[in-house]
């Protein structure tokens, strides 16, 4: 019989961060096909995990409105499950208060969590600004090593088959992904649009992001000489958006959660980074993909681990890249 028979897994940080953690979910069922595996998310990343074949329950927990009456009333229901194992991806303190309080009989965190004395077992986490770092995925699989393996497992989301059919598009076409929480992880959308301009005609381009990114995607639309340009912001699912990718014949991401999605659909993929750089742990994992960054030599590059609102310099030369680098990888 296996060591777990539930097991809860927590991330509530943004929306990339967990379709990443869907690594361990995968990991979790191979290596205990029979467990109940549930799963916490913020409200809003819900949808994500729709119809997940290894995920037995979603949690959710409401930042928004009476963020902590919602975070005990959480604690209470996760301690009244009495899990086997409790894994915490989220390096905050409500976290680690849900951890320490779940009475799990196991619980794992990693070490930069302040409350992770608390836990039975502490994992470090370390990012590396240059050289060679892990991936993200990586360092969260090294919370499970002990009990299952160190093999690499890719993240997986899984569209139904109605989303394939709403995502279906018969000709040749690409996404662009052109946002980001943060601005200076964002190709400019100048240089988005003279990619639009010079991609051919045969070619229908799809621009992808969820509502908020509906004025940047109509911006493109209205300015973009290309006749065959269509907003999908806001107007696909995640799921849907993710079977749309997977499709594509490339997409074009920032350094931010569509990313993520093409790994997690192991869809072809061109990411621009701008201020961030590809050793954080945060680049492409599908078999098709590529990093496209500045060739310019910035002793400000990389300004922080997850962008800025605006460039601290105030010059922004790590988003100079030519576009001729990203139209190499259309073929």
């Amino acid at each position: 019989m296996a060591p777990f028979e539930k097991i809860l897994v927590i991330q509530t940080a943004f929306l990339g961060d967990v379709v990443l953690a869907t690594a361990l979910v995968e990991k979790l069922s191979q290596h205990f096909p029979n467990v109940k595996l549930d799963f916490l998310v913020r409200k809003g990343n819900e949808a994500l995990l729709e119809n997940h074949p290894h995920i037995n329950k979603v949690l959710i927990w409401d930042k928004k409105g009476s963020k902590y009456a919602n975070l005990f009333k959480l604690a209470v229901e996760i301690r009244k499950t009495r899990y086997d194992l409790v894994v915490n991806l989220q390096r905050f303190f409500s976290t680690g208060l849900i951890t320490a309080f779940s009475g799990a009989k196991t619980s794992v965190c990693f070490d930069k969590n302040p409350l992770s004395f608390l836990a039975s077992y502490r994992v470090p986490h370390s990012i590396a600004p240059n050289g060679i770092g892990f991936h993200e995925v990586v360092r969260n699989l090294h919370l499970i090593a002990q009990w299952t393996d160190n093999q690499l497992v890719n993240p997986k989301l899984y569209p139904t088959k109605s989303d394939f059919e709403n995502a279906y598009f018969e000709e040749k076409y690409i996404t662009i992904s052109p946002t980001s929480v943060w601005f200076t992880k964002q190709f400019p959308k100048e240089k988005w649009l003279e990619l639009m301009d010079r991609v051919g005609e045969d070619t229908t381009i799809f621009l992808l992001g969820g509502p908020g990114d509906r004025e940047t995607c109509n911006w493109l639309k209205e300015q973009t000489r290309h006749p065959k340009a269509f907003v999908k912001a806001g107007g696909f699912s995640f799921l849907e958006s993710a079977a749309l990718m997977k499709k594509a014949s490339m997409n074009y991401v920032n350094d931010s959660a569509p990313l993520h999605f093409a790994s997690a659909m192991n869809a072809p993929v061109t990411a621009v980074f701008c201020s961030t750089v590809p050793s954080f742990g945060f680049g492409p994992l599908s078999t098709n993909s590529a990093i496209v960054e500045t060739q310019l030599e910035l002793p400000c590059r990389p300004c922080g681990l997850h962008g800025k609102r605006a460039c601290p310099k105030g010059h922004f030369n790590c988003s100079k890249i030519e576009v001729a680098q990203l139209l190499e990888r259309l073929h």
